[in-house]
Parts: structure tokens; C-alpha cells; sequence
């Protein structure tokens, strides 16, 4: 952003200082003691059911018990992306720069094991590098890499982690308006019926491999798998993501007050005056509008989970995801249709396991990429 632009700027906001960078750069590499409290420190049966039914995963193997035993996990497990609810670091909830908004932007997951029912999960986790970027969207723009290790009660490793945030100037990217000045110009896409019914159809021939094993002889390099709707987006929708995953921010009454006396700068007033969460742009247009959204948009997480929710769907109960990674390109705005799709590209054998390697990308009703990424997934096979 030009110095003449910055001059005739009204803040609102704190924006990106040198002090503020130097101060996050000594973080660098030290773990992190003081950690915020998870959403769920268990994977207790209702946990695991509230977090896959918030991203849209009826998925019996997370949800049935009866079911879940007679698999060879003899019991339920959790969704890989499970482990968003269980450390809030690895979900965005990023520390240093007051004032300047975070957006989750990707990760990158390496799984050990599954996530089994009544695990009792603990994390560390530290920063692990500072990325600076010259954005359309808000001009300077700092990467904040953090890496997490999640581990059982019986100290074993069930994964390790890379998540990343972008750090942005609210004030910046409402005066410019970015890549969504179209978007925001644009009447609001309104449902036809038979819209609707060409979507929904989607749901209703949704694929869950389930007890039936993919076996990696037949899979094909160039194979495609079934493509996954998710949409179209409602705050109804995104909230039902909160109740499984626990925004940090969501608290009530005396709770609120707490929270925002110990950090002042955590309350944004609303246009009743009163302090409010920065997480409301996920429900409330007005404010999203404010750090530079056309609309309230979806979490990062959520999408990263909606990608492994395909993943799962497609490799079955004796499939295990190894290895998920992902890039995020653009908000899902409310109204938003995201149609995921995978191939092939790849098969391997390390250590005598069996790989599948898949590429994802998943594109709104208008073609535009919104996120992207790539897995490794080990596969069974007839030769035992």
C-alpha cells in the first residue's frame, strides 16, 4: 500500500508495526506454556458425534456405536479433523499483532494413528516461522506457521501439524476491497427450486465406502472420486461447525465480560455500542464487511475438514488418511455452493503399506477456486 493511500486512511484498527513483527519474531521455536483451553480435552462418544455432524459427516463409523464395533477399529473413532477441536492453536487462534485480523489460510496434517473414542488428547505446540507477503487484499500481510504435536494418554503420537494464518490490515482491506469489489456489487444470488434440487441431489447419491473395503488394486491412477457438495452456505450452517469445533470467542454474559476486560482489545464494539468477538464475521455481514468479506464466510477449519470428509467418504473403514494438506484461496461467503473434487495421481508402497495419493480442488457455483491440497492414504490389499 502507497504511502499517499496510508495517508488518508481512517483507522479503526491497530495495523501491522515493525514493533509488533520484532516482538513475534522472538517467539519463534519457543513452545508454548500458557495455552488456551481446548474445546474438548476428550474424544468422548458426543464430542466425536457434535463435531462430524457440524461439518455435514453422518458417516456411521464416527457416530454408530453398533456399527463401529463390528468394523476393525472394534469401536467408534473420530474424523481425522477431529483434532481442530482439541487444540486451539492448530485451529487459528494465533497470539502477538493486537488488533490485526487473522485469517486461517491452511495446514498440513501427518496422522499416526485414528483418534479412538475416549482418547484423552494433549498437544505442544510452538511458532514456527513468520512469512511477510504483499497482498490485493490488504496489502502487507504477514503468514504466522505454528506447529502442533497431538499426543494420547498413553503419551503416543497421533499426529503432528502445521497450520497457518494470515495476518491482515482490517482498515486496508475495507478501503480497497480486493478481489470481492465485483462480488460485492453484485445482487444477491437468490435459489431457484430447481437449483436447489439439482444441489441437493448431490446429497442424495453421497457415497459413504463404509464396511466394503477399497482395495489399492483397484484403484487406477486417473481415477476420480465421487464429487462431495457442501452448501449452499447459511450462517445456520456455520454455527452448527461451532457447536463441534468451539469458537474460542463464543462466550455469554459474565464469560464475555472476562475475557475482554483481561483483553481489551479482543471487544469490537457492534452498532449497539456494545464490545464484541472479532469471530462474528462469521455470522454477522455488517462486521465482516468491515475487515474486507463481502459477506459472513465460513471458518478455515471447517473447509479443511470438509476436504477430509471427502477423503473418508471415498477410502472406507480399513482405509487410514496418512497425510492431508491444504491451501485456502478465497472466503465462502454465504450463498456459496462448493462442489469438491479428487483424482488419482498417484501409488506407491513404503515400509510394505500401501498409498494412494489423491489431489484435491474444490471450486463455488462461479468456478473460482476456493481451496486446494493433496493426501496420502493407505489402503488394504488382496494380498493381505
Amino acid at each position: 500500500m502507497g504511502g499517499d493511500e496510508l495517508e488518508g486512511l481512517e483507522r479503526q484498527f491497530t495495523g501491522i508495526t515493525g514493533h509488533g513483527l520484532e516482538a513475534l519474531r522472538e517467539r519463534i521455536g519457543v513452545r508454548i506454556e500458557d495455552t488456551l483451553e481446548p474445546w474438548c480435552y476428550e474424544a468422548t462418544r458426543d464430542n466425536i458425534r457434535h463435531y462430524a455432524h457440524g461439518i455435514g459427516d453422518d458417516n456411521p463409523l464416527w457416530c454408530d456405536p453398533a456399527y463401529a464395533a463390528a468394523t476393525p477399529h472394534k469401536g467408534i473413532i473420530a474424523p481425522p479433523s477431529f483434532l481442530f477441536a482439541c487444540d486451539r492453536i492448530i485451529s487459528g487462534y494465533v497470539g502477538g499483532l493486537p488488533g490485526v485480523h487473522a485469517m486461517w489460510a491452511g495446514a498440513d496434517f501427518n496422522w499416526k494413528q485414528p483418534i479412538r473414542r475416549n482418547d484423552e488428547i494433549r498437544t505442544e505446540a510452538w511458532l514456527k516461522d513468520l512469512i511477510l507477503h504483499d497482498t490485493k487484499f490488504s496489502g502487507r500481510a504477514v503468514q504466522q506457521i505454528y506447529h502442533v504435536n497431538f499426543y494420547n494418554q498413553q503419551n503416543e503420537l497421533l499426529c503432528e501439524a502445521d497450520s497457518w494464518c494470515f495476518r491482515t490490515d482490517r482498515d486496508i482491506a475495507r478501503e480497497r476491497g480486493g478481489k470481492y469489489t465485483e462480488l460485492k456489487s453484485r445482487e444477491p444470488k437468490v435459489y431457484t427450486d430447481a437449483e436447489l434440487v439439482e444441489i441437493y441431489r448431490h446429497y442424495a447419491q453421497e457415497e459413504i465406502r463404509g464396511a466394503k473395503p477399497r482395495y489399492i488394486e483397484d484403484v487406477v491412477v486417473g481415477d476420480r472420486l465421487p464429487v462431495m457438495v457442501k452448501g449452499p452456505m447459511t450462517v445456520t450452517g456455520f454455527i452448527a461447525y461451532a457447536q463441534g469445533w468451539g469458537g474460542l470467542y463464543i462466550r455469554a454474559n459474565k464469560l464475555n465480560w472476562k475475557q475482554i476486560h483481561k483483553h481489551p482489545g479482543l471487544g469490537i464494539k457492534n452498532r449497539f455500542g456494545i464490545p464484541d468477538c472479532p469471530e462474528r464475521v462469521h455470522w454477522e455481514s455488517e462486521f465482516a464487511a468491515m475487515v474486507g468479506a463481502p459477506e459472513a464466510y465460513d471458518y478455515g477449519p471447517e473447509r479443511f475438514s470438509w476436504l477430509t470428509h471427502h477423503l473418508t467418504n471415498w477410502m472406507g473403514d480399513t482405509g487410514f488418511l496418512r497425510q492431508a494438506t491444504a491451501q485456502i484461496r478465497r472466503h465462502n461467503p454465504v450463498g456459496d455452493v462448493l462442489y469438491i473434487h479428487g483424482e488419482v495421481t498417484g501409488k506407491r508402497v513404503v515400509d510394505g503399506v500401501h498409498i494412494a495419493e489423491v489431489a484435491q480442488r474444490a471450486v463455488n457455483q462461479d468456478g473460482e477456486l476456493s481451496i486446494h491440497g493433496t493426501a496420502q492414504i493407505s489402503l488394504p490389499s488382496k494380498a493381505g
